[in-house]
């Protein structure tokens, strides 16, 4: 602020803030190439939808499947396809929504497994279908 003992305004502080590990977009450190994040597996995105739709439901903001079907743009078979994967085991589900990239599974091998109304052979079929595959 300018007075009369001192006619020219003082410069603004400036302060500069080093996050660790941080670079801004479309730089690179030390010749680093940044690679994108790893894709999840499609039948854990189709899991979160699920239970987000679900709760949606739930909550009254959905009356039901076919409001889902307009929702996501596709059939109320497809909506509901997808939403029989609420019928899984909830440990069965948290496995879903953290499966690694590589994982091979496939929602046509989950619909079976959805299909069992027992959580005991939903569990059976489940560790036959995580066994390595040869």
């Amino acid at each position: 602020m300018a007075t009369a003992n001192n006619p020219s305004p003082s410069p603004p502080a400036s302060v500069e803030l080093t996050i660790p590990g941080f670079r801004p977009p479309g730089e690179s450190s030390q010749g680093e190439e940044a690679s994108p994040p790893a894709r999840l597996p499609r039948v854990a995105r189709l899991m979160a939808l699920a239970v987000k739709y679900q709760e949606m439901v739930a909550r009254g903001e959905l009356r039901d499947y076919a409001d889902i079907a307009r929702l996501g743009y596709i059939t109320r078979a497809r909506a509901t396809q997808v939403m029989n994967l609420v019928n899984l085991a909830p440990d069965i589900q948290e496995q879903l929504l953290f499966l690694t990239p590589a994982a091979e599974i496939t929602e046509r091998e989950l619909r079976e497994i959805a299909g069992l109304v027992y959580w005991r052979e939903q569990h059976c079929a489940w560790r036959r279908l995580r066994q390595p595959r040869g």
